[in-house]
């Protein structure tokens, strides 16, 4: 008798140590695409945590103890071009191709959207801006300012976006300020003529507070895309980071200020090789008073750049708005991104038409990560969709980017905690074979292997 009463504590402690290893070893769910479509976000066998790796094989380092920057948003634009081709579709699929775009349930949760103040260069209308005079005539008290052309097919579609997803951020560029705030009087190139700043500086806000009035919340602007870039065949503007400065100083800033308006300033918007256009903005203490930070986009330089400009200013954010990217290879970009401070990451041209329209131009476009059949009105749901879906659909807003472990023997990877404390590690395999590694946590360790030019997303909850 007193030695069975000696097995109930006996099993009750076993019990618990069972359970407490149970609970140091959480199960790590994973997701998988491959460029040859066989895998499309798809759901993989759950991996275990275990105490020991193969000897020879890499293994990726997570700790959550050093942290970086928080996400704001992932995603990609809702410029003309993809609202216009949105727009075709009949209204249920119209907004089943937002949800698989925005829902984070039912699609791949972009959770961040660049839109654009007028018309960008992809458009199905002629270019246009919020206040168009005939030329040799100005309005510097804005009485012609309408957004009437944005209700064709544009604000419908983000309305339908905000509906999709309440969660949804914008974040807004001009490619041109009126044409008479210029010195040619034109939409294509040209420079501002810095004697409209403010008026310039009201037309934002303006802006703003319309697109508010139309239930969209526009949470930062910045100030020009490509500032240093102006071919006329091309809706644009160039700008110093002298006049920058000055137009962000004395101008933006006090009129968003006196307006109540709480939307940021990012300023620049243009290429890693540049760095100096945003630290001539920076190193004037009341400029950087008013930016909240600055905007890059990858078409040259490299994305080292982004850290290299953390290390000068890191009390200022860093966001990638703009540079598609494509393939396996596409995700190590974005993963190199990520590693390098952007607080976001934005493609650029959502969904194009089989015939890569409408686009006014000057500049080709690949396919996007859905292609319309515009004669059809048929959806093809390229690789790029899925492989953007490994980042947005599993890495949430607020989330922080943590330390791994990254060398020659290692796929390319980074890892986050979410908000819901799940710690998310996304790694790339560009590569055509398939890639055996590690990925060590907290002193444990689970063996996955990447296949062949494929993205792969793992998951656990501590």
């Amino acid at each position: 008798m007193p030695l069975r009463r000696m097995r109930l504590p006996l099993l009750l402690a076993t019990a618990c140590l069972v359970a407490t290893i149970a609970r140091a070893q959480p199960a790590v769910q994973w997701w998988t695409s491959s460029e040859d479509l066989k895998q499309k976000l798809s759901p993989q066998a759950e991996l275990k945590f275990s105490g020991s790796k193969p000897d020879n094989e890499p293994a990726v380092q997570v700790d959550e103890r050093t942290t970086y920057q928080s996400i704001l948003g992932l995603g990609n634009s809702l410029e003309h071009s993809t609202c216009y081709n949105l727009s075709l579709l009949p209204p249920d699929r119209r907004e089943k191709a937002l949800e698989s775009l925005v829902d984070p349930e039912k699609g791949i949760g972009m959770s961040l959207m660049r839109i654009c103040i007028g018309t960008p260069d992809f458009t199905a209308s002629p270019w246009y801006t919020y206040d168009d005079m005939p030329p040799g005539r100005t309005d510097p008290e804005l009485k012609h300012f309408s957004i009437a052309k944005d209700r064709e097919y544009v604000l419908p579609i983000l309305k339908l976006a905000k509906k999709i997803n309440p969660q949804l951020k914008f974040f807004a560029s001009p490619w041109s300020p009126p044409a008479w705030m210029k010195t040619n009087d034109r939409i294509g190139g040209g420079k501002i003529n810095p004697e409209h700043f403010r008026p310039l500086a009201e037309y934002f806000a303006r802006f703003i507070e319309v697109y508010r009035a139309e239930g969209i919340e526009v949470h930062a602007v910045t100030i020009q895309n490509e500032p240093e870039y102006a071919p006329e065949a091309y809706p644009t503007c160039l700008w110093t980071a002298e006049e920058q400065r000055d137009f962000i100083r004395d101008h933006l800033g006090p009129v968003f200020k006196a307006h109540g308006l709480s939307t940021l300033i990012w300023c620049y918007d243009h290429n890693f090789n540049h760095p100096n256009f945003p630290a001539t903005i920076l190193n004037d203490a009341s400029a950087a008073g008013f930016v909240d930070g600055t905007a890059f986009h990858h078409y040259e330089g490299k994305p080292s750049a982004m850290t290299q400009f953390h290390e000068r200013f890191p009390a200022k954010n860093i966001y990638f708005t703009e540079g598609s990217t494509f393939g396996a290879r596409g995700a190590v970009g974005i993963i190199s991104f990520l590693r390098n401070w952007a607080r976001s990451y934005n493609a650029w041209v959502t969904m194009i038409d089989h015939k890569r329209k409408p686009n006014l131009g000057p500049h080709a476009c690949s396919a996007t990560c859905v292609v319309l059949n515009s004669e059809t009105l048929e959806l093809d749901y390229r690789f790029d969709y899925y492989m953007y879906g490994q980042f947005t659909k599993f890495i949430q807003p607020d989330a922080v980017r943590i330390a791994s472990s990254e060398s020659a023997e290692l796929p390319p990877n980074v890892a986050f905690r979410n908000p819901n404390g799940t710690i998310v590690l996304v790694a790339a395999n560009p590569g055509s074979n398939a890639r055996e590694f590690a990925a060590a946590w907290n002193d444990r360790i689970f063996n996955a292997s990447l296949a062949p030019k494929s993205v792969a997303t793992f998951k656990w909850k501590p």
